[in-house]
Parts: structure tokens; C-alpha cells; sequence
């Protein structure tokens, strides 16, 4: 037996324990779902899982906090902003949580949110399923261990989305929190297709810069409308990663795009608040840039241009809305003690337009110079016990020994005599 097949017996046997462990955890998940919570009560007691929650409604945020439970969420990728994502929608009490991931939890993921180091070899999605399933029973929680990229797989994805909601109908709400632009277009394709409202998510290689980006087909940009620099230069995102190279993650970023993202798909599914179209964040300068994109014209996507057709014709057939100019409040007095009354202005009749014109320059100048006496007279008076240091310049007309009189002589002679002095 060689060395290479021993190695491939340890990993069978690893493969196995892992099957075992999954299969033991399975029915501690059944017995803790049967402890659930009925109703979403707002009764402020410690035993009340959703008081805290709940309490929205009695401030004024939401109408009606409970509906959040009629939803279905696609959760996209369960890595670093994936899992943060899905744990605070099940604490929140999402109705349902689709899961869709293919990749396994490995000791190299410890430095982010969500996962244990006794979760290393289980599937994301499985290890996810089994510590959401603890937190929040309440939350029915459905798993794909699923790549979407393939083509083989890309039809179960999109049934998915179709069937996948709660009563059997399409899903409300996709959420991207993959790491690749393939995975982004294959989202993109499946949700223009659908004409399915979804967020884009992201996080440098450098783990200091995020963003979320809100889609809605046929209205703002898909992803295929806008796409990186990197697609735009025809690189292919391959090349870009070396062995040995892996990019830099920190779980204080990823966190903060999670917290963006769930609090923005809060505020669509129950309708309070402002929803961004794009909200990207630096960490360095805690910049947090906002934006609306529009849609291409000229997509690649042959659904996004279908989509915008449709979209122009929903605004087409609505209702225009007429901005009709309010009508002027009259001021009217039944008792008028006092007698008065308004007169209308009279225009003033003259011969000449200019004259008009001349006399009123001229009463607005003297208006103007009585009023610079005044404010001067006023400047200059003091109080008694003080008094100018220098005195102030004359303002009568000067004297004919101040003024410069016309000579015949040059610039030169001038000179020479300002020289003598």
C-alpha cells in the first residue's frame, strides 16, 4: 500500500467522523425546535425573547413588528459578512432563512465573526443551520450546500428563488455576501430574470473598505450594468490571486458591512426608513459615501434591458400628478371697528420716463446722504469726560489754497521741485 493511499483512508475516515457528527447533532436541532415561541409578544419580561424587538412598535418605527415572520431572506454566501448577516436576521426573527454555500469552516476563518474552532470540516451551511437553529428556533432555516456557478446547479438556484418562500411562492429578498464576480453575475442573471429585488455586499482584500449596493431590475443598475474595473479591463479575476497570497480579513469591517446590510433590509421589508441604493464605507476616514445608480442602456444582460423596458412603461401608465398652484388666503374682517381701509397703489402719470427716472435717483441720493450725516453725527458724539485723540479730517468744501491748481510745467520739473522740499 503506498503512501498516497494511506493518505486517502485518513481522509475517508476524517470524512466520516464529520458525517457522524452531523448526524448527532441533527436531533438535539429537532428537540430544541419544539420549545417555540407562538406569538411575538411585546410583555416586558425576561423570559420574553421579543420585548426589545417588540418595543419598535409601541416608539413609532414600525406599523406592525410581527410581520417581519411572513419573509423570506437568500443568504448568499456564509463567510465572514454571510454568517454575521444570517445570525443577526435570526435574532431579528426572520420568517425564513434560505442558506446557499459550498466551501467548509476551516481554522484560517477563526479570525472573523460567527463560526468555532470545533466547527472546522463541517460545511458552512451545516454549521451555520446548526447555531442559528440554537439561537432562534423560531426561524425555520433551509440549507444548500450548492454551487451556484455551475451550470448543473444554476437551475436548482433559480427554482429556489421561484418556490422558495414560506407559502410556496418566490422569495422577498436575495442577499449577495459572496467573494467573487462570478458568483455576483450568476445572482445578477437568476434575479434579473426574476425580476427579484436583491443587495450586492462587499469587502476590500485589503479589509478596510465595504460597500451594499440595493438592486431593483429595471430601475437602478444590475451588477452587469456598471462592472468592475478589473471586468471592464478584460482581466480575468483569476490571475489576480497568487499562492500563497490570501487577502486580509478583519471581523470589525466585515461586521460593519453585515450591520448595513440587515439594517437596510429591515428597513425595506417593513417599510420604515430611508433604503440606500449604494452606501459604501472607508474605514480609515469613516467615509461613508452615498448614491444612486442608474441602469446601462446598453447592458450585456439581455434581462436587465428587458427589465428597464418594463420599468418604463410601469412609469408611463401611472397617473401624472398635476401640481395645481393654491389659491391666495383673502384676509377678510367681518367687523372693521376702526374704519379702515386699503387703498390701491395709483401709478404716477409723468410726461417723461427719464425724468421720472432722474427724480427718483435723486431723492434716493439725498436720502442716502442725509442718512450718512446722521449715522456720522451719531458716531462722532461721545459722552461727557472723553474726547478724540486726533482730531477728525474737515468736511466742509476745502479752500482754494488747498487745491491743485493747473500748471504748465512737466512731470520732471515737478519732481525736481517735490526733491527741494
Amino acid at each position: 500500500m503506498s503512501l498516497e493511499d494511506v493518505e486517502n483512508i485518513k481522509k475517508r475516515i476524517e470524512n466520516f467522523k464529520k458525517t457522524l457528527m452531523e448526524l448527532t447533532e441533527a436531533p438535539v436541532m429537532t428537540e430544541t425546535a419544539e420549545h417555540k415561541v407562538r406569538e411575538m409578544s411585546a410583555e416586558v419580561v425576561d423570559s420574553n425573547p421579543y420585548s426589545r424587538l417588540m418595543a419598535l412598535q409601541r416608539m413609532g418605527i414600525v406599523k406592525n413588528y410581527e410581520d417581519i415572520r411572513k419573509y423570506t431572506v437568500v443568504v448568499v454566501g456564509v463567510g465572514g459578512v454571510g454568517s454575521v448577516t444570517a445570525e443577526m436576521l435570526t435574532r431579528c426573527s426572520i420568517g425564513k432563512l434560505i442558506l446557499f454555500d459550498y466551501d467548509k469552516v476551516e481554522l484560517a476563518n477563526m479570525n472573523r465573526l460567527f463560526y468555532q474552532p470545533s466547527q472546522a470540516g463541517l460545511s458552512k451551511v451545516t454549521a451555520a443551520s446548526m447555531t442559528l437553529t440554537k439561537i432562534n428556533p423560531d426561524v425555520k432555516i433551509e440549507t444548500y450546500n450548492t454551487n451556484i456557478t455551475l451550470t448543473t446547479q444554476f437551475e436548482e438556484f433559480l427554482n429556489v428563488l421561484k418556490t422558495g418562500g414560506i407559502n410556496g411562492e418566490r422569495v422577498d429578498l436575495v442577499l449577495s455576501c459572496v467573494d467573487n464576480y462570478e458568483a455576483r453575475m450568476t445572482i445578477n442573471t437568476a434575479c434579473n430574470e426574476l425580476g427579484l429585488k436583491w443587495f450586492e455586499s462587499g469587502v476590500s482584500e485589503n479589509a478596510v473598505c465595504g460597500h451594499i449596493q440595493y438592486i431593483v431590475p429595471g430601475e437602478s443598475a444590475c451588477f452587469a450594468c456598471a462592472p468592475p474595473l478589473v471586468v471592464a479591463s478584460d482581466i480575468d479575476e483569476k490571475t489576480l490571486k497568487k499562492d500563497g497570497v490570501c487577502a486580509a480579513s478583519l471581523p470589525t469591517t466585515m461586521g460593519v458591512v453585515a450591520g448595513l446590510l440587515v439594517q437596510n433590509t429591515l428597513k425595506k421589508l417593513l417599510g420604515f426608513g430611508t433604503v440606500s441604493w449604494y452606501l459604501g464605507y472607508n474605514a480609515l476616514s469613516d467615509f461613508f459615501p452615498s448614491m444612486m445608480i442608474k441602469p446601462n442602456p446598453n447592458c450585456s444582460d439581455n434581462f436587465c434591458l428587458k427589465q428597464q423596458s418594463e420599468f418604463k412603461n410601469r412609469v408611463k401608465e401611472e397617473p401624472e400628478c398635476t401640481n395645481v398652484d393654491p389659491l391666495e388666503d383673502v384676509v377678510t374682517h367681518e367687523n372693521n371697528e376702526w374704519g379702515i381701509s386699503l387703498a390701491e397703489d395709483e401709478p404716477i402719470v409723468s410726461n417723461s420716463t427719464t425724468e421720472l427716472i432722474e427724480t427718483e435717483t435723486s431723492k434716493t441720493e439725498n436720502v442716502n446722504k442725509n442718512n450718512s450725516i446722521k449715522s456720522e453725527e451719531e458716531y462722532l458724539s461721545l459722552n461727557d469726560g472723553i474726547e478724540f485723540a486726533y482730531q477728525s479730517g474737515d468736511q466742509t468744501a476745502p479752500n482754494e489754497e488747498s487745491l491743485v491748481k493747473e500748471t504748465e510745467l512737466s512731470v520732471d520739473d515737478l519732481r525736481e521741485q517735490l526733491s527741494l522740499l
